[in-house]
Protein backbone atom coordinates (compact mmCIF):
# COMPACT_ATOMS: atom_id res chain seq x y z
CA UNK A 1 0.00 0.00 0.00
CA UNK A 2 1.16 3.67 -0.70
CA UNK A 3 2.04 5.60 2.35
CA UNK A 4 -0.61 8.38 1.32
CA UNK A 5 -3.24 5.81 0.91
CA UNK A 6 -3.63 4.38 4.54
CA UNK A 7 -6.42 5.29 5.73
CA UNK A 8 -5.65 7.56 9.15
CA UNK A 9 -6.44 6.08 12.55
CA UNK A 10 -6.57 8.73 15.01
CA UNK A 11 -9.07 11.75 15.13
CA UNK A 12 -6.21 14.14 15.66
CA UNK A 13 -4.78 12.92 11.88
CA UNK A 14 -8.69 13.24 10.19
CA UNK A 15 -8.72 16.53 11.33
CA UNK A 16 -5.16 17.47 10.30
CA UNK A 17 -6.21 16.07 6.98
CA UNK A 18 -9.40 18.00 7.01
CA UNK A 19 -7.69 21.08 7.79
CA UNK A 20 -5.09 20.55 5.36
CA UNK A 21 -7.98 19.71 2.42
CA UNK A 22 -9.47 23.13 3.34
CA UNK A 23 -6.35 24.95 3.05
CA UNK A 24 -5.92 23.23 0.04
CA UNK A 25 -9.16 24.80 -1.13
CA UNK A 26 -8.44 28.27 0.20
CA UNK A 27 -5.51 28.14 -1.94
CA UNK A 28 -6.76 26.69 -5.41
CA UNK A 29 -9.52 28.99 -4.74
CA UNK A 30 -7.83 32.45 -4.28
CA UNK A 31 -11.20 34.66 -3.23
CA UNK A 32 -12.45 37.46 -5.32
CA UNK A 33 -11.50 39.50 -2.00
CA UNK A 34 -7.89 39.19 -3.16
CA UNK A 35 -8.82 41.16 -6.26
CA UNK A 36 -10.94 44.04 -4.70
CA UNK A 37 -10.40 47.09 -2.46
CA UNK A 38 -9.43 46.67 0.81
CA UNK A 39 -12.59 48.72 1.61
CA UNK A 40 -14.97 46.90 -0.08
CA UNK A 41 -18.86 47.19 1.99
CA UNK A 42 -22.12 47.65 1.25
CA UNK A 43 -21.54 51.86 1.11
CA UNK A 44 -19.29 51.00 -2.05
CA UNK A 45 -22.00 48.75 -3.91
CA UNK A 46 -24.72 52.20 -2.85
CA UNK A 47 -22.16 54.54 -4.17
CA UNK A 48 -21.52 52.72 -7.42
CA UNK A 49 -25.06 52.59 -8.03
CA UNK A 50 -26.30 49.03 -7.10
CA UNK A 51 -28.73 47.70 -4.50
CA UNK A 52 -30.86 50.72 -4.69
CA UNK A 53 -34.19 49.71 -3.77
CA UNK A 54 -35.44 52.51 -5.09
CA UNK A 55 -34.49 51.73 -8.78
CA UNK A 56 -37.59 51.07 -11.10
CA UNK A 57 -36.77 48.59 -14.37
CA UNK A 58 -36.65 50.49 -17.71
CA UNK A 59 -38.89 49.43 -20.62
CA UNK A 60 -35.53 48.60 -22.61
CA UNK A 61 -34.30 46.61 -19.42
CA UNK A 62 -37.60 45.27 -17.57
CA UNK A 63 -36.45 43.22 -14.83
CA UNK A 64 -33.75 43.52 -12.34
CA UNK A 65 -30.50 41.66 -12.16
CA UNK A 66 -29.75 39.72 -9.02
CA UNK A 67 -25.83 38.98 -8.51
CA UNK A 68 -24.94 35.87 -6.76
CA UNK A 69 -21.28 35.95 -5.44
CA UNK A 70 -19.09 32.40 -5.07
CA UNK A 71 -17.25 30.68 -2.50
CA UNK A 72 -15.40 32.86 0.06
CA UNK A 73 -16.92 35.92 -1.18
CA UNK A 74 -19.60 38.38 -0.43
CA UNK A 75 -21.84 40.31 -2.07
CA UNK A 76 -19.35 43.58 -2.89
CA UNK A 77 -16.15 42.43 -3.64
CA UNK A 78 -17.18 39.65 -6.18
CA UNK A 79 -19.11 42.67 -7.97
CA UNK A 80 -16.89 45.75 -7.97
CA UNK A 81 -16.55 45.45 -12.05
CA UNK A 82 -19.62 44.10 -13.07
CA UNK A 83 -22.26 45.26 -11.19
CA UNK A 84 -21.25 49.32 -11.96
CA UNK A 85 -20.56 47.57 -15.73
CA UNK A 86 -24.60 46.44 -15.89
CA UNK A 87 -25.60 49.86 -13.89
CA UNK A 88 -23.99 52.16 -17.05
CA UNK A 89 -25.99 49.64 -18.86
CA UNK A 90 -29.69 50.80 -17.25
CA UNK A 91 -29.82 47.55 -15.25
CA UNK A 92 -31.51 47.82 -12.16
CA UNK A 93 -28.75 45.78 -9.91
CA UNK A 94 -28.65 43.83 -6.74
CA UNK A 95 -26.63 41.45 -4.68
CA UNK A 96 -27.21 39.33 -1.40
CA UNK A 97 -25.11 38.00 0.88
CA UNK A 98 -25.55 34.19 1.55
CA UNK A 99 -24.19 31.03 3.39
CA UNK A 100 -21.88 32.87 5.98
CA UNK A 101 -21.43 31.40 8.91
CA UNK A 102 -21.67 32.26 12.34
CA UNK A 103 -17.92 33.72 13.55
CA UNK A 104 -16.71 34.15 10.01
CA UNK A 105 -17.97 37.57 9.20
CA UNK A 106 -17.75 38.58 5.42
CA UNK A 107 -17.29 35.30 3.55
CA UNK A 108 -20.28 33.97 2.26
CA UNK A 109 -20.73 30.60 0.32
CA UNK A 110 -19.74 28.40 3.12
CA UNK A 111 -23.47 27.36 4.88
CA UNK A 112 -25.12 24.57 3.64
CA UNK A 113 -26.22 25.22 -0.09
CA UNK A 114 -30.16 24.04 0.21
CA UNK A 115 -30.04 27.02 3.18
CA UNK A 116 -28.28 29.30 1.20
CA UNK A 117 -31.25 28.54 -2.12
CA UNK A 118 -33.88 29.57 0.70
CA UNK A 119 -31.48 32.75 1.35
CA UNK A 120 -31.54 33.69 -2.26
CA UNK A 121 -35.36 32.85 -2.70
CA UNK A 122 -35.79 35.42 0.15
CA UNK A 123 -33.81 37.92 -1.59
CA UNK A 124 -35.70 37.52 -5.24
CA UNK A 125 -39.12 38.06 -3.47
CA UNK A 126 -37.58 41.30 -1.72
CA UNK A 127 -36.27 42.70 -5.05
CA UNK A 128 -39.60 41.99 -6.83
CA UNK A 129 -41.57 43.55 -4.21
CA UNK A 130 -39.20 47.04 -4.48
CA UNK A 131 -39.28 47.29 -8.58
CA UNK A 132 -42.47 45.79 -9.40
CA UNK A 133 -41.24 43.77 -11.40
CA UNK A 134 -42.34 40.02 -12.27
CA UNK A 135 -39.59 38.50 -12.65
CA UNK A 136 -35.86 38.90 -12.16
CA UNK A 137 -32.82 37.75 -13.94
CA UNK A 138 -29.53 35.86 -11.93
CA UNK A 139 -26.20 36.05 -12.58
CA UNK A 140 -23.71 34.44 -10.51
CA UNK A 141 -20.43 33.17 -10.23
CA UNK A 142 -18.88 29.52 -9.27
CA UNK A 143 -20.67 28.84 -7.02
CA UNK A 144 -23.49 31.66 -7.26
CA UNK A 145 -23.86 30.35 -10.76
CA UNK A 146 -25.40 26.79 -9.82
CA UNK A 147 -26.92 27.32 -6.04
CA UNK A 148 -29.59 29.28 -8.24
CA UNK A 149 -30.54 26.01 -9.30
CA UNK A 150 -31.76 24.70 -5.91
CA UNK A 151 -34.01 27.52 -6.08
CA UNK A 152 -35.36 26.79 -9.38
CA UNK A 153 -36.54 23.06 -9.32
CA UNK A 154 -37.15 23.17 -5.70
CA UNK A 155 -38.28 26.65 -4.24
CA UNK A 156 -40.40 27.55 -7.03
CA UNK A 157 -38.09 29.83 -8.70
CA UNK A 158 -38.61 29.33 -12.25
CA UNK A 159 -41.60 31.00 -11.44
CA UNK A 160 -39.43 34.19 -10.83
CA UNK A 161 -37.03 33.81 -12.85
CA UNK A 162 -36.59 34.71 -16.65
CA UNK A 163 -32.68 33.66 -16.84
CA UNK A 164 -29.86 32.17 -15.09
CA UNK A 165 -26.36 33.43 -16.05
CA UNK A 166 -23.64 30.99 -14.61
CA UNK A 167 -19.71 32.29 -15.02
CA UNK A 168 -17.38 29.06 -13.83
CA UNK A 169 -20.43 27.57 -12.25
CA UNK A 170 -20.12 24.51 -10.90
CA UNK A 171 -23.24 22.68 -12.19
CA UNK A 172 -22.07 18.95 -11.90
CA UNK A 173 -19.86 19.58 -8.54
CA UNK A 174 -16.00 19.97 -8.94
CA UNK A 175 -13.19 17.61 -8.23
CA UNK A 176 -10.66 20.28 -7.45
CA UNK A 177 -7.89 19.20 -9.79
CA UNK A 178 -8.40 15.72 -8.33
CA UNK A 179 -8.02 16.56 -4.53
CA UNK A 180 -11.10 15.54 -3.99
CA UNK A 181 -10.64 12.11 -4.99
CA UNK A 182 -8.57 11.49 -2.02
CA UNK A 183 -11.24 11.64 0.42
CA UNK A 184 -12.47 8.31 0.38
CA UNK A 185 -8.56 7.75 1.38
CA UNK A 186 -8.96 9.40 4.27
CA UNK A 187 -11.98 7.95 5.93
CA UNK A 188 -13.76 10.92 8.52
CA UNK A 189 -12.26 13.86 6.69
CA UNK A 190 -15.20 13.74 4.44
CA UNK A 191 -17.52 14.04 7.46
CA UNK A 192 -15.66 17.14 9.01
CA UNK A 193 -15.83 19.06 5.89
CA UNK A 194 -19.48 18.55 5.99
CA UNK A 195 -19.58 19.77 9.81
CA UNK A 196 -17.70 22.35 9.65
CA UNK A 197 -17.97 24.16 5.91
CA UNK A 198 -21.06 21.89 4.57
CA UNK A 199 -20.99 24.52 1.26
CA UNK A 200 -17.64 22.82 0.50
CA UNK A 201 -18.66 19.51 0.98
CA UNK A 202 -21.95 20.24 -1.12
CA UNK A 203 -19.68 21.31 -3.83
CA UNK A 204 -17.78 17.94 -3.93
CA UNK A 205 -18.63 16.06 -7.57
CA UNK A 206 -20.64 13.01 -6.45
CA UNK A 207 -22.00 14.46 -3.38
CA UNK A 208 -25.51 13.80 -2.16
CA UNK A 209 -26.70 17.65 -2.84
CA UNK A 210 -24.73 17.29 -6.35
CA UNK A 211 -26.54 13.90 -7.34
CA UNK A 212 -29.93 15.14 -6.23
CA UNK A 213 -29.66 18.29 -7.65
CA UNK A 214 -28.94 16.92 -10.79
CA UNK A 215 -31.57 14.20 -10.95
CA UNK A 216 -33.70 14.57 -13.92
CA UNK A 217 -32.15 17.10 -15.77
CA UNK A 218 -30.05 20.03 -15.65
CA UNK A 219 -32.86 22.82 -16.23
CA UNK A 220 -36.58 23.92 -15.60
CA UNK A 221 -39.08 24.83 -18.08
CA UNK A 222 -39.41 28.48 -18.95
CA UNK A 223 -35.66 29.31 -17.90
CA UNK A 224 -33.32 30.61 -20.18
CA UNK A 225 -29.44 28.83 -19.22
CA UNK A 226 -26.16 30.55 -20.00
CA UNK A 227 -22.95 29.36 -18.58
CA UNK A 228 -19.85 31.27 -19.30
CA UNK A 229 -16.79 28.91 -18.88
CA UNK A 230 -13.06 29.04 -19.13
CA UNK A 231 -10.40 26.15 -20.51
CA UNK A 232 -8.04 27.51 -17.59
CA UNK A 233 -10.24 26.86 -14.55
CA UNK A 234 -8.19 25.70 -12.39
CA UNK A 235 -11.23 25.31 -9.89
CA UNK A 236 -14.34 23.81 -10.66
CA UNK A 237 -12.93 20.89 -13.30
CA UNK A 238 -13.00 19.24 -15.39
CA UNK A 239 -14.11 22.64 -16.79
CA UNK A 240 -16.60 20.98 -19.38
CA UNK A 241 -18.42 19.55 -16.37
CA UNK A 242 -20.02 23.23 -16.17
CA UNK A 243 -22.19 22.93 -19.16
CA UNK A 244 -25.81 22.23 -18.99
CA UNK A 245 -27.91 19.97 -21.14
CA UNK A 246 -31.06 20.77 -21.57
CA UNK A 247 -33.69 23.08 -23.93
CA UNK A 248 -32.87 26.98 -24.00
CA UNK A 249 -29.49 26.11 -22.78
CA UNK A 250 -26.43 28.05 -24.15
CA UNK A 251 -22.81 27.29 -22.76
CA UNK A 252 -20.28 29.06 -23.98
CA UNK A 253 -16.02 28.51 -23.47
CA UNK A 254 -14.39 32.05 -23.16
CA UNK A 255 -11.26 30.96 -25.12
CA UNK A 256 -14.20 30.70 -28.30
CA UNK A 257 -14.86 34.60 -28.15
CA UNK A 258 -11.57 35.56 -27.22
CA UNK A 259 -8.61 32.91 -27.86
CA UNK A 260 -6.35 35.12 -26.32
CA UNK A 261 -7.70 35.21 -22.95
CA UNK A 262 -6.11 33.38 -20.22
CA UNK A 263 -8.56 34.34 -17.56
CA UNK A 264 -9.11 31.71 -15.17
CA UNK A 265 -11.49 30.82 -12.27
CA UNK A 266 -11.52 33.91 -10.50
CA UNK A 267 -10.74 36.37 -13.23
CA UNK A 268 -13.37 35.59 -15.02
CA UNK A 269 -15.95 36.31 -12.67
CA UNK A 270 -14.57 39.62 -11.11
CA UNK A 271 -12.53 41.52 -13.70
CA UNK A 272 -12.62 39.47 -17.28
CA UNK A 273 -14.81 42.29 -19.46
CA UNK A 274 -14.61 39.76 -22.38
CA UNK A 275 -17.11 37.41 -19.97
CA UNK A 276 -19.12 40.42 -19.16
CA UNK A 277 -20.09 41.51 -22.60
CA UNK A 278 -21.55 37.84 -22.80
CA UNK A 279 -23.18 38.29 -19.63
CA UNK A 280 -24.67 41.52 -21.24
CA UNK A 281 -25.42 39.45 -24.57
CA UNK A 282 -27.27 36.76 -22.43
CA UNK A 283 -29.48 39.19 -20.72
CA UNK A 284 -30.50 41.15 -23.89
CA UNK A 285 -30.12 38.48 -26.47
CA UNK A 286 -32.75 41.05 -28.68
CA UNK A 287 -29.65 43.42 -28.68
CA UNK A 288 -26.56 41.06 -28.82
CA UNK A 289 -23.55 41.96 -30.77
CA UNK A 290 -20.62 39.58 -31.46
CA UNK A 291 -18.20 39.16 -28.38
CA UNK A 292 -14.79 38.85 -29.22
CA UNK A 293 -11.46 40.41 -27.69
CA UNK A 294 -12.26 43.53 -28.48
CA UNK A 295 -15.18 43.49 -25.87
CA UNK A 296 -12.87 44.96 -23.41
CA UNK A 297 -13.34 48.44 -24.53
CA UNK A 298 -16.80 47.98 -24.20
Amino acid sequence: MLPWTRAPRTPHVRRTLAALLLAALTLVVPTATATAAPAATAQTAASRGWNDFSCKPSAAHPRPVVLVHGTFANSVDNWLVLAPYLVNRGYCVFSLDYGQLPGVPGIGGLGPIDASAGQLAAYVDRVLAATGAPKADLVGHSQGGMMPHYYLKFLGGAAKVNALVGIAPDNHGTTLLGLTGLLPYFPGVGGLLTEKTPGLADQVAGSPFITGLTAGGDTVPGVRYTVIATRYDEVVTPYRTQYLDGPDVRNVLLQDLCPLSLSEHVAIGTIDRVAFHEVANALDPAHATPTTCASVIG
